[in-house]
């Protein structure tokens, strides 16, 4: 009995250097329930005298402790990458992997889509290459227009175009639809603008169209003064300052009191006090007759905004360009 305890510690003696599928086998033939020559052992102490009993049994539980011990280390010896022991702090906390978000323009076309949902209105999506008829006659925009111009747009063809305004969508859903309508179309947009602080070749816009007989300027008025208390706070000032779109009449710049010095004036504002947030105005008479609906029976008003700079201005960013570089440093203030 004391002959097979030694043999067995001899043979546990290569553990230490066993790889992975020798150190499987060792622990079957040394431990397994069946056949395990330790097993086996332990299964002759009954038929020993007492004393040896005694003695030889508490070597062979001795013997077993030890195997065990040794395999469990070999085993978190083999699980640990090589040359990585040593330097690697149990104790420290594991590092937290960013685990993604939506992009803050997203989140800000999310939300303006959400309040004027409040209002009736669907949200729509439409192609980014156009025609020139959808995306300027229509529209009541001549193609002699500076807009129309190869400086300003982008032609992948003849007569076809990467949309310049998420415009095109307000004849699409006029040929398409009865009255009333109301829409918001948010998606990008193409222009031959410099990449700097300010301006993106490409960004987002978000298009508003409603029509239904009886609408008027009030109505109009109401609305965007609702999307602004709701997006912004509620005791921000809305102006309306005349301007002018051909696809409008009478059109309108829709400002803000400027976030950032609340009216007062800073650089940010040039002084002004107030922000240009969309373009906007009632639907020219002459885009009705294009799209193929009475002008004299229905009246409408359409706007159009960049969720981009309504989000620098609600998180105060100063760089158009960080939108696009993808830093999830930057990103990750986001979630």
């Amino acid at each position: 009995m004391r002959d097979k305890l030694n043999d067995l510690a001899s043979a546990a003696a290569e553990i230490a250097t066993a790889d992975a599928s020798r150190l499987a086998e060792l622990k079957v033939s040394l431990l397994g329930r069946k056949a395990g020559k330790l097993t086996e052992l332990l299964r002759e102490l009954p038929t020993l005298s007492h004393e040896e009993r005694r003695t030889l049994g508490a070597q062979a539980n001795e013997l077993k402790k030890k195997i065990e011990a040794d395999i469990d280390e070999r085993e978190r010896t083999l699980a640990t990458p090589s040359g990585a022991g040593a330097d690697v702090d149990g104790s420290m906390p594991g590092r937290q992997a960013w685990r993604g978000a939506l992009h803050p323009v997203t989140l800000v076309v999310d939300e303006i889509c959400e309040i004027f949902r409040e209002l009736g209105f669907s949200r729509v999506t439409g192609p980014e290459a156009e025609t020139e008829e959808y995306n300027f006659t229509k529209l009541n925009i001549s193609l002699d227009h500076p807009a129309a111009d190869a400086q300003d747009t982008f032609y992948v063809g003849q007569g076809t175009l990467l949309r310049t305004h998420t415009s095109p969508m307000q004849a699409r859903v006029m040929e398409t639809n009865k009255p009333p309508i109301r829409v918001v179309v948010p998606g990008q947009v193409y222009r031959r603008d410099a990449f700097d602080p300010s301006h993106s070749p490409v960004f987002e816009q978000l298009e508003g169209l409603a029509v239904d007989e009886g609408l008027s300027f009030v109505d109009f008025k109401a609305a965007i003064d609702y999307f602004v208390k709701r997006f912004f706070t509620r005791d921000t000032v809305v102006r309306f300052e005349p301007s002018f779109f051909p696809f409008v009449e009478p059109g309108a710049q829709v400002q803000v009191q400027c976030v950032m010095c609340r009216g007062s004036g800073c650089s940010t504002c040039k002084q002004s006090g107030f922000l240009e947030i969309m373009g906007a105005g009632m639907v020219h008479p002459e885009v009705f007759t294009r799209c193929g609906l009475d002008a004299e029976r229905y009246t409408g008003y359409a706007f159009g905004m960049g969720p981009q700079r309504i989000a620098m201005l609600r998180y105060r960013i100063p760089d158009i360009r960080l939108f696009f570089e993808g830093d999830m440093r930057f990103l990750g203030q986001f979630t």
